[in-house]
């Protein structure tokens, strides 16, 4: 079963990178966590997240500006996984 979903939004143009994040996160089953690659730390998405029942964890990137992990926030298999891969 594949755990991480790998979105790179980082040459996208604004709004495209929220609404690509945005349509991403509800096909998430349990277990899985979405791994965004970002240019910028998108403060607009993270209300959202919340609203929408979700967690996540921001951190510089290696590749990119900012990498976000993205999970279920009742899903604890999930985030497990993405904390054993956020450094």
């Amino acid at each position: 079963m594949k755990t991480v979903h790998s979105l790179d939004v980082s040459q996208l143009e604004p709004c495209e990178p929220l609404e690509r994040i945005l349509a991403t996160i509800p096909s998430l089953k349990a277990g899985e966590y979405l791994h965004v690659l970002h240019r910028m730390e998108p403060h607009p998405l993270y209300p959202i997240l919340t609203k929408k029942g979700y967690t996540w964890h921001t951190q510089a990137g290696q590749d990119v500006p900012i990498e976000i992990y993205i999970w279920n926030e009742n899903d604890t298999e999930a985030a497990q996984k993405a904390h054993e891969n956020i450094r």
